[in-house]
């Protein structure tokens, strides 16, 4: 009976996280080939994002700029990696008889190694929230199984990058967050400039919310910069890991409170609710505020 009792506490506690889970809204409508060409749209992006910078930059060049002789080959192997995904995925759409999206033309803000080596870690990082929380959509087993085995990967890129190359944290909390397609969609078109005619056939409808960025740090009043419009108060959802959002009223002058206890990426977005945040109440975002910890939990 003891046990019983404990059992049922769990799957409470356990049910309680789920419906806290943010921003991933299940529709009906989408089908499994519609998800896979969605994660093949970002591993697309990924390869040409790490083609690109390891093309721009020699092993020479990050000696020079201090990084270890290693950390060239390291990147090399991640590209390979997400290459691989990229023609796994095809592969697999083509064998169930659907047509995978091609590669998109690109823009990314490389200007030197530092900001190549910083939007790699976003990049990962996106990734896999895009992977936890894409996987919501799959009613196929054997595709689950597989966006699984990528999601494992993704998160050793990050966690690598994170710690060996930028010497932070490896992780953020207990928990990835896992974010829905809309709000990934979002981080992605920013550096997609135009797309073949024929790929939004081949994905679930789509759409980007209007741009937020953030600055400031966990404790201190921070500072919003969007365009959007919308009547009524307004608030910042700060979503992290698998717990519920932590809403908090917008100030004069597009200023907010920022939880004291955020760590790692946190994804901040506009919303129009105090406390639902789906696409129906978002405004703007996702911003991510990369809150940097050192070993004793303590922001950078």
């Amino acid at each position: 009976m003891k046990f019983t009792i404990q059992l049922a506490s769990v799957f409470t506690v356990v049910a309680s996280i789920a419906n806290a889970v943010p921003v991933v809204e299940r529709d009906a409508g989408i089908t499994d080939p519609q998800v896979l060409n969605y994660a093949l749209t970002l591993e697309h992006l990924e390869a040409a994002f790490y083609k690109e910078g390891l093309a721009k930059f020699s092993a020479a060049d990050f000696k020079a700029a201090g990084y270890p002789d290693w950390t060239y080959g390291r990147l090399g192997q991640i590209y390979d990696h997400e290459a691989a995904h990229v023609k796994f995925l095809t592969t697999a759409l083509q064998a169930a008889g659907a047509q995978a999206v091609e590669a998109c033309m690109y823009k990314f803000p490389i200007s030197d190694i530092k900001s190549f080596v910083s939007l790699a870690a976003t990049l990962e990082s996106v990734g896999s929230t895009a992977y936890t929380g894409g996987a919501a959509f799959i009613t196929n087993k054997d595709y689950l199984t597989a966006a699984a085995s990528i999601l494992t990967v993704e998160g050793r890129h990050t966690a690598w990058i994170n710690s060996a190359i930028l010497h932070a944290a490896a992780w953020d909390t207990a928990f990835q967050t896992p974010l829905g397609l809309n709000p990934v969609y979002t981080l992605a078109a920013q550096f997609i400039t135009s797309c073949p005619d024929g790929n939004a056939a081949s994905l679930p409808t789509l759409k980007a919310y209007p741009a937020l960025a953030i600055e400031g740090k966990p404790g201190s009043t921070g500072k919003l910069t969007f365009s959007a419009q919308n009547d009524g108060p307004l608030f910042v959802a700060f979503v992290s890991g698998i717990s519920a959002p932590v809403f908090q009223p917008i100030q004069k002058g597009n200023k907010v409170a920022i939880p004291a206890d955020l760590r790692g990426y946190v994804f901040a977005f506009v919303t129009s609710s105090n406390g639902t945040l789906d696409d129906a109440s978002t405004v703007a975002g996702p911003a991510i505020l990369d809150v940097v910890f050192d070993s004793r939990g303590h922001v950078a």
